[in-house]
């Protein structure tokens, strides 16, 4: 059976961190009785000399600081688990399961990611990212409960937050710049394509294929990006991933007749709007704020 209490050890601290009994009573609240019969018992409980006076000032003995260090441990993780029941308690969500396309730039992604850890701390997050309909997928199996896709599942409603901008591109001294004429599909067909894979298990999509000759699928944009600056192929990469490549003319914009550029627009999608938590509302109200600007 434990001897001590948290309350003792509360005390011990405020005594430390305020620099007195009578200090710490008037901190904490309590009176300095109170305080003193608190430290007083918890040493005599631990069998530990915990404090000193030296001077006009009681101050941790070296076996007290070392107890004091473990102690407050605890007492921290006491604070973030009355932090927790508290949240439970007013209907937070302990875990958000949530769905992004690989197309959503990182770095908002983390600006949202960064807010709602301020409001919501102990909510845990499960973030899947996801290509194509790989999101939706997830969404119609209830394994997400928000989705950003470039589709809303039919049944649902969606809310617009970002037009996503795609550019043909490849890297400087590529076979197709060098050709130094307007391209036509012709001339792509002869190349190796880079396509990203759909995500998706029951259902997956080539959305942006040509057909090409040569094609190489992988499962991340940022995969693709190497492989196209690395001059091993084509493909319509967002632009907000490659806008360093293409202003510092590692990435080139390939010189089409027609589909230089393609738009995408991403939604929002809440599964169950009236049964979502506050947490879960909060995190949507967040990718809200974001959009709809162009990416």
């Amino acid at each position: 059976m434990n001897r001590t209490t948290l309350e003792q050890w509360r005390m011990l601290q405020a005594v430390i961190e305020h620099g007195g009994f009578a200090q710490a009573a008037a901190a904490i609240h309590k009176s300095q009785s109170t305080i003193n019969h608190a430290v007083h018992k918890l040493q005599d409980q631990l069998g530990v000399r915990l404090l000193e006076v030296v001077g006009r000032k009681a101050q941790l003995t070296e076996a007290g600081t070392l107890m004091l260090r473990r102690a407050s441990q605890l007492l921290t993780q006491a604070a973030q688990l009355e932090d927790v029941a508290s949240s439970l308690a007013q209907g937070t969500e302990a875990e958000i399961h949530l769905a992004v396309d690989e197309l959503y730039p990182t770095a908002q992604l983390a600006q949202v990611m960064a807010a709602f850890s301020h409001r919501y701390p102990n909510t845990r997050i499960a973030l899947y990212e996801t290509v194509l309909s790989g999101g939706e997928e997830r969404l119609l199996r209830g394994e997400v409960g928000l989705l950003i896709a470039s589709s809303v599942p039919a049944g649902f409603l969606g809310e617009p937050v970002m037009q996503a901008e795609f550019v043909a591109v490849a890297a400087r001294g590529h076979a197709l710049h060098a050709l130094g004429r307007t391209l036509t599909l012709q001339d792509l067909a002869r190349e190796r394509q880079i396509v990203i894979r759909d995500s998706a298990q029951d259902r997956r999509t080539d959305a942006g294929w040509l057909g090409a000759e040569q094609r190489w699928t992988v499962s991340h944009v940022a995969t693709s990006i190497e492989l196209v600056s690395r001059g091993l192929g084509f493909a319509w990469l967002p632009r907000t991933r490659i806008s360093t490549a293409l202003d510092a003319g590692e990435l080139e914009a390939l010189p089409l007749e027609q589909g230089a550029r393609r738009h995408a627009t991403l939604y929002l999608t809440v599964a169950d709007p009236d049964c979502a938590g506050p947490a879960a509302r909060y995190l949507a109200e967040l990718f809200s704020r974001q959009g709809p600007a162009a990416a």
